[in-house]
Formats: C-alpha cells, structure tokens, sequence
C-alpha cells in the first residue's frame, strides 16, 4: 500500500508518490538486500511487479488523448 508522509519534501515531478513507493519497494526487496543485485535487475526479475504496473499506468495517464491519435 502507499505510504505517503506528511512531512516529506514534495516532488515536482508526475506520480511522485507512487515512484517512491515504488523505489522503497525495490530497496527492501529481497533480492537487493540479500542477493545484492540492483534495483534495476530485481524490477526486471518481477519483484514488486503491482507498483510497477500501478507506477506505468499513472504514467500513461499523463498523456493527453491527442498525443495519442
């Protein structure tokens, strides 16, 4: 689940709270803490595979409608 906090410092950028979940889900993993791999390679190993879907489907959101035609 999200965890947004009040006293954090915004992010100016798009989806910033589901990109920080996101990047704490990946830095607690498993796979980066045990089998020090990067984050990178544990996001492409499936690991917290609902934040990433969540996090691209905020992304795609963004896109206006014309860009897309």
């Amino acid at each position: 689940m999200p965890k947004y906090y009040e006293d954090k410092e915004e992010d100016g950028r798009a989806c910033s709270g589901v990109r920080e979940d996101l990047r704490q889900c990946l830095l607690e993993s498993p796979c980066v803490v045990q089998e020090n791999k990067s984050p990178k390679q544990c996001l492409r190993e499936g690991h917290c595979r609902s934040l990433q879907v969540t996090f691209f489907a905020c992304k795609r959101s963004m896109v206006s409608v014309v860009c897309r035609l």
